[in-house]
């Protein structure tokens, strides 16, 4: 019979999660504080000191309404009257590659999904 003593199945292989997040966010400290707390190994990037680059942006929403991924509670957002007048695809990714503060967070990313924003439910599905 065939050597190499037991094979031993442990499941599913995940691939790492990427974790989005700023230091100054007191949400992204909200979605930390539940990833160190399931155990979680994720790969962290605070985008306060490592921004997303319009390439970045581009291949994280992919296909998706890029306006959904614009941070309302921003000031230049509602000073630009964002939701009235959405900017293009093109000018909404620029600009949050310009101002960090301009994209929802905290972002977390699989190989399957992408969340944007804080949504302890699909973190508990997607770390848990």
């Amino acid at each position: 019979m065939g050597g190499g003593g037991p094979r031993l199945d442990s499941g599913p292989v995940r691939a790492m999660a990427k974790f989005y997040y700023k230091s100054t966010c007191s949400t992204c400290r909200t979605a930390r504080k539940l990833i160190q707390s399931l155990g979680a190994n994720v790969e962290e990037r605070d985008m306060s000191k490592q921004p997303l680059s319009a390439e970045e942006l581009r291949s994280l929403i992919g296909e998706r309404e890029v306006g959904t991924y614009l941070n309302p509670r921003n000031e230049q957002y509602r000073e630009q009257k964002m939701k009235q007048n959405p900017p293009s695809r093109d000018q909404a990714i620029a600009l949050m590659a310009e101002n960090a503060n301009l994209v929802r967070r905290p972002l977390l990313v699989t190989d399957h999904e992408t969340v944007f924003g804080w949504d302890e439910v699909a973190y508990r599905r997607i770390l848990g």
